[in-house]
């Protein structure tokens, strides 16, 4: 979360966690726990995971508190055992408790992405294709799943509807069966004469090989094979490799980790998986207070 904007969205959406959890205060905490008690406390990985979210969860400690120490003790992207220890955490007894539940809750989600992503970047190696995300990510928390993606191994497709051009389906099913091409020649030159290629990618989706080969004769920069069987990819790669012209292709629809190795073989540049994000399972973390006698280990 290195850039500004991030770091915004990421804060936000922190304290956004924090108000949802916390309510009007924390009853449990201010009736049973003294004000001036402190405490130190250690997360833990209940399984073995790729650690994520860290420094979401250190955001989540300071907003409560901002006297609390949170100190990582892993790496974002770092491989890691069950049992091992992701951070300590120090200072009030009644902040971390406030803090706990949605500290861990972002630590468990994003490191269970992250972990989800690292399996199928492993899965499709030595193959030189990309795997990559989608915008089937949970609304309001797409920045903190994509960033986990990255720290995964696993790259970004476009984050939102500004950042390029994606003519899917729905789209080419405005213009009638005969129009498609005028439709998709005019739409590319008006969007070339407004945009640098440089800074606006166009990329069309084709189901089937007859649309792979009008769309290609159009030139776009990237050309998504949905639900294509690999042997279809084939051909489609051989295709572009004869036309002596060289958009990238995406393959997408339909991808798990049985298929995803038969996928990369077919020879495309990228593999769009909308599991990374959508349906992923959190990591299962916990959060332990360190006893007073036991903070010196």
């Amino acid at each position: 979360m290195k850039n500004c904007k991030s770091e915004v969205a990421y804060r936000l959406i922190v304290s956004q966690a924090l108000k949802e959890d916390i309510g009007s205060g924390d009853i449990t905490t201010d009736f049973f726990v003294p004000g001036n008690a402190s405490a130190e406390a250690v997360i833990i990985a209940g399984q073995d995971m790729v650690a994520c979210g860290l420094e979401i969860a250190a955001e989540v400690f300071r907003q409560v508190d901002a006297k609390a120490v949170f100190k990582k003790l892993r790496k974002e992207g770092e491989k890691v055992k069950r049992g091992a220890e992701l951070a300590r955490v120090s200072g009030k007894a009644r902040s971390l408790l406030i803090a706990e539940r949605t500290a861990i809750n972002f630590i468990g989600m994003l490191s269970g992405i992250a972990t989800q992503a690292r399996v199928y970047v492993d899965r499709v190696k030595p193959y030189p294709v990309r795997v990559v995300d989608t915008r089937k990510t949970f609304p309001g928390l797409r920045a903190l799943q994509k960033y986990a993606v990255r720290a995964g191994g696993a790259d970004n497709h476009r984050s939102s509807l500004d950042e390029m051009v994606l003519v899917k389906d729905n789209h080419l099913a405005v213009c009638s069966a005969g129009e498609r091409t005028q439709c998709l020649a005019g739409a590319f030159s008006a969007v070339r004469k407004k945009f640098s290629p440089r800074h606006m990618k166009i990329e069309v989706e084709v189901e089937n090989l007859a649309d792979f080969r009008m769309v290609l004769a159009l030139k776009p920069d990237i050309i998504m094979l949905d639900n294509m069987k690999p042997g279809e990819i084939r051909k489609a790669v051989r295709l572009r490799d004869l036309a002596g012209r060289r958009p990238l292709l995406e393959i997408s629809g339909g991808i798990t980790l049985s298929n995803i190795r038969a996928y990369a073989a077919a020879g495309a540049d990228i593999i769009s998986v909308g599991a990374l994000t959508h349906s992923v399972k959190s990591a299962d973390i916990s959060m332990e207070f360190i006893p007073a006698s036991g903070k010196g280990r």
